[in-house]
């Protein structure tokens, strides 16, 4: 229960006492500003308090986006204020320096502001949230409230503002008041998401079958899972439900959910003589590779300061005047929904074959079209420095293990350009895992090669140009490496195997990405040492095949071995974190692409 303060009595026939309750406060009423302190110094420390003016006349969601956010220690809207544990103490402070001011809640949030703690102002739109001074300004402002109807506008509000075609026009229309039922039945956002991840996991074991029946159940049950998926971020922004635990699930289930059901695809392609387990994984590393090209991107742009963070998004400004042209670049793009819209048809009335080559074409397509605008971005802007943050950010993402750290201590006075480094010694990874004979021992130099390379890469901070594409070289480099020394191995199910170890590295590259985003920076530095970094597993795959080459079957095994140890270790750390108190309280939305 979380505590709300009428700063004095409350108009003859106001209904903010009932509103507050509604919204899970227990209202206290001051008689003034000296007994507003008292009874906000009864409020024990670990508790939200609000501070509501007894004149507020506006609509419950205004208070429920300005009173009941999770995810900002502080927020504010006219006539109210509440403030979360971590922001108790400025409040008590500034409620002890703001003697007489007409507009306390206001004067409050100034203040909150002025001592270091942000305060957040939710856009109300059409939304009425006022403090009138007079009687003609509460009719007044009574007249607007009943002139727009709150519940219409949270509807809206539930749906994400910028989401791809097939989301917004075959999905989002319906879902919404799916999440309203859910939020009516008192269902969690992080059940829902369990639902989709379920629904998910039945469709994938569909697919497995191998069967017409089987691919047909298997379509409907994917669209299924994302419509649940599209459900539960809408009821999170509906009910305003964000939670850590539901910043862990939404972060990580919708990848979990498409890697099991190209598991699936490539078990019922076996059962009919067709192993495409080579295409299933090929079209894992190109979906996580552009990924990671879109989050390196937006964290070395996130914080550049002035104009020069605008700088060539000039035709981008000119072609969204043209309004087909702005669905058009998300269509091609394939985001998620559009992805998941094909992978649910082709494998419904195709075979897993197929689908895995127009996913392949696609995402490449994809990535192509987004890589190619990010660098002429970069480009145009080469004069704008990068912040400290958005380097720190992208030596995170690069995910350089020990190997990689001591070569860059070692050369931090040798010149060299960080993407190059990086490009060379990718292509020089890739090109020995492609051209050299399976276990041939000199594949451990090349993977020595590239180490050395890596570290060049991260030697000095990640402040140039085109230093995003740091990370995403690293990514294509270990990931195709798999994925060829698996190929080329003729060994049973090594590329099962194989496909494990990168879903498990992938999770760890995934988890880095939101920790980031939450602002509480990347996993620990003992995790990524402990699990080698991308230069050290990509070294130890090269060992593993050199040295058993030639004993039959046990690459599998091994390989096996190295993606369950990966897996635990990182999926036991990251639930440590995520269920944490101190993980960031954010539902995360996914990504358009």
């Amino acid at each position: 229960m979380s505590t709300a303060i009428l700063t004095g009595p409350p108009a003859p026939g106001s209904s903010l006492d009932d509103d507050l309750r509604s919204l899970g406060f227990d209202v206290r009423v001051a008689s003034g500003p000296e007994e507003t302190g008292a009874l906000l110094a009864a409020v024990p420390a670990a508790e939200r308090v609000a501070l509501v003016d007894p004149r507020f006349v506006g609509h419950l969601h205004a208070l429920r986006l300005a009173l009941t956010d999770p995810r900002f220690p502080a927020a504010a809207a006219p006539g109210a204020l509440t403030a979360q544990r971590e922001a108790r103490p400025a409040l008590t402070r500034a409620l002890a320096a703001a003697t007489g001011a007409d507009d306390l809640t206001g004067t409050l949030a100034d203040a909150l502001d002025a001592d270091g703690v942000p305060v957040h102002r939710p856009q109300l739109g059409t939304l009425v949230a006022t403090v009138p001074t007079d009687a003609a300004a509460r009719h007044e402002a009574r007249a607007a409230v009943a002139a727009v109807d709150d519940e219409a506008v949270r509807l809206r509000s539930a749906v994400k503002a910028h989401d791809g075609f097939f989301t917004t026009f075959f999905i989002s229309p319906y879902s919404r008041y799916i999440a309203r039922w859910c939020a009516r039945r008192g269902l969690t956002p992080n059940q829902v998401t369990t639902a989709s991840l379920l629904t998910a996991l039945v469709a994938a074991g569909c697919a497995a079958t191998g069967t017409r029946g089987g691919y047909v159940a298997a379509g409907v049950l994917l669209i299924v899972s994302f419509v649940l998926d599209c459900t539960d971020g809408q009821l999170a922004r509906y009910a305003l439900q964000y939670s850590t635990m539901g910043a862990w699930l939404d972060a990580t289930f919708d990848r979990a959910k498409e890697y099991a059901f190209y598991a699936g695809l490539a078990l019922g392609a076996a059962r009919d003589g067709d192993d495409v387990w080579a295409l299933a994984l090929g079209a894992m590393v190109l979906m996580t590779c552009r990924h990671v090209v879109d989050f390196s991107f937006n964290e070395a742009n996130a914080a550049t300061a002035g104009a020069a963070a605008k700088t060539g998004l000039a035709l981008s400004s000119r072609l969204d005047a043209v309004g087909w042209t702005v669905w058009a670049r998300r269509m091609i793009i394939l985001p998620i929904g559009e992805r998941w819209a094909m992978i649910a048809v082709l494998t419904a009335l195709t075979s897993p074959r197929v689908v895995f080559w127009a996913l392949i074409a696609g995402c490449a397509f994809g990535a192509c079209y987004t890589t190619a605008g990010r660098l002429l971005r970069s480009l145009s802007r080469r004069g704008a420095g990068r912040t400290d943050r958005a380097a720190r950010a992208l030596a995170d993402l690069a995910d350089s293990g020990p190997l990689a750290e001591l070569v860059a201590k070692a050369g931090r006075r040798l010149p060299a350009s960080a993407p190059l480094a990086a490009l060379l010694g990718a292509a020089l990874m890739i090109a020995g895992a492609l051209l050299l004979p399976f276990g041939d021992p000199r594949l451990i130099a090349v993977a020595a090669g590239y180490a050395v390379l890596a570290g060049l890469a991260v030697a000095r901070p990640l402040k140039g140009a085109l230093d995003w594409l740091v990370p995403p070289f690293f990514r294509a480099a270990e990931y195709t490496t798999v994925l060829v020394l698996a190929a080329r191995s003729d060994v049973p199910h090594a590329l099962p195997a194989a496909f494990g170890l990168v879903a498990a590295v992938a999770y760890h590259h995934y988890d880095t990405v939101y920790r980031i985003r939450g602002g509480t920076g990347a996993p620990p530095s003992w995790l990524v040492r402990v699990i080698g970094g991308h230069e050290g597993r990509t070294l130890l795959v090269a060992v593993l095949a050199a040295l058993l080459a030639d004993r039959g079957d046990d690459f599998t095994p091994a390989v096996t071995a190295l993606a369950g140890a990966v897996a635990l270790v990182v999926l036991v750390e990251s639930i440590r974190f995520w269920v944490s108190s101190g993980a960031p309280a954010v539902h995360d939305e996914g990504e358009t692409a």
